[in-house]
């Protein structure tokens, strides 16, 4: 089935090019899923980390973002191609960090210090990652020919979703068959793989002109009239960063309340995120069909209604009156329906909203922000349920109970905000093309920074886009 995904000559000679992109998108799934996934989380939890240091582990990739906008400097200096390399090969060296803690612990126990360095290495790990995401969307605008886009973003997303599916599955094997910190090294020892594989995998796509930058003088000018200013992309951008705020903390603190409080093995959660995960590829495939028509609206107030529900679940099931864990596969499952559904929305309805000529700051702004301030929720939150004032792992569950009665009370604010959402259906407007993130539902806004303008096509080997990639997608 993969390898009849990947074009060759005889079948898809306008993408068989830029066939290592779409291996280098299964490469790079087996690292997301275990160096800034839930087998992060675990592994922090392994080593005694707190909520505040969980929370400040899982958020990086959301607060580092401000990076990846500086990074953007790089690229009409050095090109896409080697700026993307660099971050991508850079950050594979702090996954062997991880590696080394498993291998440790497994000979001499657990240290005080581990888990601060476990930190500290996704920090690494997502400050270097920063740097080449500035160019990854840009540079396949760039090189891809506009026809091709379509098939070949849609051909990501499956391979990218096999790839994390089966991530998970190993994973939850893995947790089944061995010691949880020789589970751990094997995992780590999947995500170096990845990295390496989806390193050289870059290496083999073509590069591009280098782009233009917008100028710095328009980015400050513009940046607060869109955020400030009364508009519809101003009232959305807002409703979208209270979503961000309820929704980030959700997937890391319900892995970490599972280990810490009920005392499930890392196998069962493990098999929980597959839930999830099934729940995102559930929604893709279904909204996908049926948004164009119907537009993304009623999909907002959907997303509302699944929060709700989890919102709802666990609350009930942290007081104590639901004890079975069929309900709990089945908020994860609603969790990731959640997720993608709001994707997919979001992605349908930014162009709606947004000037042709101002799009590319707009929809820039709209990543930054909702990243940079949904990923400080779960750090303000990871210092309320600190349990005590003791060091380590626990949970204060009465301020976890007071976080799901916070997501219940901005979902039923959001609702009827939501519904007022003016949207003009069937409106001729593509919506965002951003790759893979429909599979990365929770990290899809910072991919959505970049503050470059796409150069015109010279025909480069195997066709490249004419005109601007921001203008049809981003």
């Amino acid at each position: 089935m993969f390898a009849r995904l990947i074009p060759t000559e005889k079948t898809d000679p306008e993408l068989a090019p830029f066939r290592s992109g779409l291996v280098f998108a299964f490469f790079n799934a087996l690292t997301w899923q275990i160096g800034i996934g839930t087998p992060m989380v675990l592994f922090a939890e392994q080593l005694g980390a707190s909520p505040l240091q969980v929370g400040l582990a899982y958020s990086f990739v959301f607060l580092l973002t401000p990076i990846q906008i500086v990074s953007t400097a790089l690229l009409p200096i050095y090109g896409f191609k080697r700026v993307m390399l660099g971050g991508w090969g850079t950050r594979s060296v702090f996954l062997a960090v991880p590696a080394m803690l498993a291998l440790l612990v497994s000979f001499l126990g657990v240290r005080d210090w581990m888990a601060a360095v476990l930190v500290g290495s996704v920090f690494w790990f997502c400050f270097f990652r920063s740097i080449g995401a500035a160019a990854v969307i840009p540079w396949l605008y760039a090189i891809l020919p506009v026809p091709a886009r379509g098939r070949y973003f849609g051909s990501e997303q499956f391979i990218g979703g096999i790839a994390g599916v089966g991530t998970l599955l190993a994973c939850v094997a893995l947790f089944a068959w061995l010691p949880v910190y020789w589970a751990l090294l094997v995992q780590y020892g999947i995500a170096v793989t990845g990295s390496i594989f989806s390193y050289f995998a870059l290496k083999r796509l073509p590069d591009a002109p280098n782009p233009s930058a917008i100028s710095l003088t328009s980015v400050f000018r513009d940046t607060p009239r869109h955020m400030f200013a009364p508009s519809p992309f101003r009232h959305y951008l807002w409703l979208a960063v209270a979503y961000a705020i309820i929704s980030t903390p959700i997937p890391p603190f319900v892995a970490y309340y599972l280990k810490v409080v009920p005392g499930l093995s890392p196998g069962q959660i493990m098999a929980f995120e597959v839930l999830r995960y099934c729940g995102v590829i559930t929604a893709a495939g279904f909204i996908r069909r049926r948004i164009d028509t119907s537009g993304a609206r009623p999909f907002f107030l959907v997303t509302m209604g699944l929060y709700l529900f989890v919102g709802v679940f666990w609350w009930v099931f942290l007081r104590g009156e639901a004890s079975s864990l069929i309900g709990a596969y089945i908020a994860y499952f609603v969790l990731g329906l959640g997720a993608a559904s709001w994707t997919i929305a979001n992605l349908n309805y930014l162009p709606k909203i947004t000037r042709e000529e101002d799009r590319t700051l707009a929809v820039s702004i709209q990543g930054a922000v909702t990243a940079c301030i949904g990923g400080l929720s779960p750090i303000l939150w990871g210092l309320f349920l600190k349990k005590g004032s003791t060091a380590g792992a626990g949970m204060d569950t009465g301020v976890f109970q007071a976080f799901f009665v916070f997501v219940i009370l901005v979902v039923l604010v959001l609702s009827p905000l939501l519904a007022r959402l003016p949207e003009e259906k069937g409106a001729p407007v593509s919506p965002l093309v951003i790759g893979n993130a429909i599979f990365r539902p929770f990290r899809a806004a910072t991919y959505l920074v970049n503050l470059i303008e796409i150069p015109r096509n010279r025909g480069a080997k195997g066709g490249q886009a004419e005109g601007k990639g921001t203008t049809d997608g981003h």
